[in-house]
């Protein structure tokens, strides 16, 4: 049995973009805020949650397993966070190499990215 908590920190597909045209209707919104390892689009989603996407590029992050890496770090950071998100649909994009960058470094790139969103 696991134990009660107050938020839920689960990342089900309820919270995912899964289709193209999701992630092509938060690019066409040309609404982003830049990070130092990321870049943070984002669009309203007048649903009750927010929604995440994640995109990394072979030309910034050569290895797969380091975009698979890129990509972990972007969804538990948004899972953590996600009930003090405003509901819009998010697609968290890689524009920088991130070949010297530590962990932490990552974490904290996109937390800042997530407190610097609009409220509504």
């Amino acid at each position: 049995m696991t134990p009660l908590t107050s938020a839920d920190q689960s990342f089900r597909s309820a919270h995912k973009l899964h289709k193209t045209d999701e992630y092509s209707s938060v690019f066409a919104f040309r609404r982003a805020l830049r990070g130092r390892f990321y870049m943070l689009h984002y669009r309203p989603n007048g649903l009750d949650t927010a929604r995440l996407g994640a995109v990394v590029a072979k030309k910034l992050a050569k290895r797969a397993n380091t975009r698979n890496l890129v990509k972990r770090i972007a969804r538990e950071c948004f899972r953590r966070n996600r009930e003090s998100l405003p509901a819009v649909d998010m697609v968290v994009r890689l524009h920088a190499s991130v070949a010297t960058a530590t962990r932490a470094e990552l974490n904290q790139d996109l937390l800042a990215l997530f407190q610097r969103l609009p409220r509504q």
